[in-house]
């Protein structure tokens, strides 16, 4: 059975299941992809008319009038091999053919590029086609007699001469095509033969807009987009939209399009056209879908699919120098290392961090430090308080990096905690918790809303029934993780303005 994976044809035997189809292909488990069962094409004749002439070719479009329906159903053959009779200012005539029109001698008024019927001599036996020319007024024995008008080719009026012929009259067709695809997450769905298979959207970024493309490759780090909200014109990927994201290259939004928000409510939300749109300065270029369209054009909201983006993340951030040396060089970025140098030290900072930015230099700082000072963190994932959790992350850069920062605040040999610096602004949304009844050694919490240092970021360092990780109470202290590494080790000569790293993987 003959079935292509991604523009790859593929032979899988009868009955096999979209598991087998997509065996080495870019896919994260339960994303959709999109099944084309096949496609249904109906050709329609239009009211469309191609006439060509010595002089050129033109196209008739047919009004709604029965006269142009008797036009169309027993004078289009009779046109073939008629000549231009004549050709003055107003009017170009091609005839003549015997007809059962009526006389009117009425003036009625024509625009230019109207097509009409006309009797010559008033007498429905040498019956004409004339093509007006100029707006006029005219009395031409068959009253308005409208029947179309010429819409491609108008500039074959001033070309065509008397005598020139009519070779061929005949009607254009339009062909339209429906899809029949389903998009699925069973990976247990049936296959048949011909079936075509994404499993994946393919995301070309824009290079004009660094900050935009590097939010996109942000929000798709785990290799998948989330769909937030779906319409009809866009479905768009609001999970992140604590972000500045600054003004950037603005285009028409195609279908395909990717852009994001850069001001005003929704800041930060990713959206995905599937009509077009008019340029919108709020919304920075950040792409174009490349592939896997229908999966964008139907997926609805909470589902995810599989992102492939061109070019990839370029993220160095959590190697050691020695394998970041290796990454780069590979993509033909060069390493500049600062810091701890050696091969083994592990980068803790990158710089530029955007992607865009470092393909255009061409050449990327990685700072080093030893092993043993990038420390491990254990964050709570608490449903109930996924706020606390994303303002952590967000301070410490654990939100797009694999490594964090935090910067010393306050330190003193003997206090029982170390405080951080953190965002004040940002601090004020976070609501406080239910109060705990005693706080650990390593417990890592926040100052809440409730207090005046809101936002300020502590670790405990020993136990205590009444105040957290920054010095507060229970009801102004919201826990966010425990620091799971060794303390000791961290404050060892630490002072305040230094800066630590963190992480939540194993090195």
């Amino acid at each position: 059975m003959r079935v292509v994976v991604n523009g790859r044809e593929k032979n899988l035997r009868a009955g096999a299941t979209l598991k087998s189809a997509i065996a080495d292909e870019p896919y994260v488990k339960g994303s959709m992809v999109s099944v084309h069962l096949s496609e249904d094409r109906v050709v329609t004749a239009t009211r469309d008319f191609e006439i060509v002439t010595d002089a050129g070719r033109m196209v008739l479009h047919l009004n709604e009038t029965p006269l142009a329906e008797m036009w169309r159903g027993s004078l289009t053959d009779d046109m073939e091999g008629m000549n231009t009779r004549w050709v003055t200012h107003d009017i170009a005539a091609f005839g003549s053919f015997p007809t059962d029109l009526e006389v009117d001698r009425g003036t009625y008024r024509y625009d230019p590029y109207d097509v009409f019927l006309a009797l010559g001599g008033f007498d429905n036996h040498t019956t004409y086609v004339m093509v007006s020319r100029d707006r006029h007024n005219g009395c031409y024995g068959a009253g308005h007699g409208l029947i179309g008008k010429i819409t491609v080719g108008r500039h074959i009026l001033d070309a065509i001469r008397e005598g020139d012929r009519i070779t061929s009259v005949r009607p254009l067709m339009s062909e339209t095509s429906t899809e029949n695809v389903v998009v699925t997450d069973d990976l247990k769905f049936k296959l048949e033969e011909g079936y075509r298979v994404d499993t994946y959207v393919g995301i070309k970024l824009d290079h004009d807009s660094p900050e935009a493309s590097e939010h996109v490759l942000v929000m798709t780090s785990d290799g998948t987009m989330s769909v937030t909200e779906d319409t009809g014109s866009y479905m768009s990927c609001s999970e992140d939209l604590d972000v500045k994201i600054p003004v950037e290259s603005c285009k028409v939004r195609e279908n395909g399009a990717v852009a994001v928000r850069n001001s005003g409510l929704g800041t930060g939300r990713i959206h995905i056209y599937r009509d077009r749109r008019q340029l919108s300065p709020v919304h920075s270029s950040a792409g174009t879908v490349t592939s896997g369209r229908a999966i964008t054009a139907r997926v609805v909201a909470g589902q995810r699919f599989t992102v492939v983006t061109d070019p990839a993340r370029i993220l160095s951030v959590g190697m050691t120098q020695k394998a970041g040396e290796e990454y780069l060089r590979a993509l033909g970025v060069e390493q500049v290392r600062t810091g701890d140098v050696s091969d083994d030290a592990i980068i803790a900072e990158q710089g530029p961090e955007h992607t865009m930015t470092a393909l255009a230099q061409g050449r990327v700082e990685t700072f080093g430090v030893p092993r043993d000072r990038v420390f491990r963190v254990k964050l709570d994932d608490k449903e109930e308080d996924k706020r606390t959790l994303n303002y952590f992350k967000k301070v410490t850069g654990l939100n797009y990096k694999p490594i964090g920062t935090l910067k010393v605040q306050f330190t003193f040999e003997g206090l029982p905690m170390v405080t951080f610096y953190g965002d004040e602004m940002r601090g004020k949304t976070l609501y406080p918790l239910d109060p705990v009844k005693r706080f650990k050694r390593g417990d890592i919490g926040i100052t809440n809303q409730v207090r005046p240092h809101h936002g300020l970021i502590g670790i405990r360092l020993a136990d205590d029934k009444t105040f957290g990780p920054t010095g507060e109470e229970a009801k102004g202290t919201n826990l966010v993780g425990r620091f799971v590494d060794d303390i000791d080790r961290m404050m060892d000569g630490l002072e305040e303005e230094d800066t630590i790293y963190i992480t939540e993987v194993e090195l």
